[in-house]
């Protein structure tokens, strides 16, 4: 799945590169744009943000499964700000408690995810997906979403750690049996040593020590010592 803009077709980019991408017309091509992304598990988030930048200058022209479909695709890049951004250019009302409509109510259980995943409460993000067939109904049109959401937490867990145990990593990756050894050994190639899972080093789970050393000259306090002995006895 792409995150930038190498896989975007000429005609959305003329339309970001100049003054249609406040014109209204251009809705409809945006949307067809957003099923694109869901079905060829290709992602734009430019393109995403003007659309719904659209929707707040013209509420009449919004759809929400489009809207919606953008949050999920958001949720697949995740610890990007992306799920962020696309909320902030939500109606305010998205987010009352309880809420007040359908369509609050999916922005609020997406939102649920995110919080999840942000927190790295990587069991409660699937716990909270199998637990209501709404959110099931929510991704339905991102194709291979929970493969693209597992693939992003195994490059997490590849940030963080070095070695962790197969309990955890299943429970972190919703997975067991032979598709969790199949995904971590072929997808992420890693090793299964017993109940352990071996992480190669990389430059971000590697332990590095910094020494900082701070060269602090006699005349720098000069001052200081003058000052002093200029205080009345």
């Amino acid at each position: 799945m792409t995150t930038d803009a190498t896989s975007r077709p000429q005609h959305i980019e003329e339309i970001l590169s100049g003054l249609d991408r406040y014109n209204p017309e251009t809705v409809s091509t945006f949307q067809d744009y957003v099923q694109s992304q869901c079905e060829n598990r290709t992602y734009d988030n430019m393109a995403n943000l003007a659309l719904l930048k659209l929707y707040q200058f013209n509420p009449h022209l919004t759809r929400d499964e489009t809207i919606t479909n953008i949050l999920v695709k958001a949720l697949t890049v995740f610890p990007s700000p992306d799920f962020s951004l696309c909320l902030h250019l939500l109606p305010p009302n998205s987010l009352i408690e309880p809420p007040i409509d359908s369509f609050a109510e999916a922005v609020q259980k997406l939102h649920t995810l995110s919080n999840a995943l942000e927190e790295a409460d990587y069991p409660h993000f699937w716990a909270t997906l199998d637990s209501d067939d709404l959110y099931a109904d929510l991704v339905a049109d991102c194709s291979g979403f929970e493969e693209l959401v597992r693939l992003r937490i195994a490059m997490a867990v590849a940030q963080a750690f070095r070695e962790i145990s197969r309990d955890t990593l299943e429970s972190y990756l919703n997975a067991t049996g032979e598709f969790f050894d199949g995904f971590v050994k072929n997808i992420c190639q890693w090793t299964l040593d017993g109940d352990k899972v071996k992480i190669p080093l990389n430059k971000e789970n590697e332990a590095i020590t910094t020494v900082t050393r701070e060269v602090v000259k006699i005349e720098q306090f000069s001052r200081v010592f003058k000052r002093a002995y200029e205080q009345p006895c």
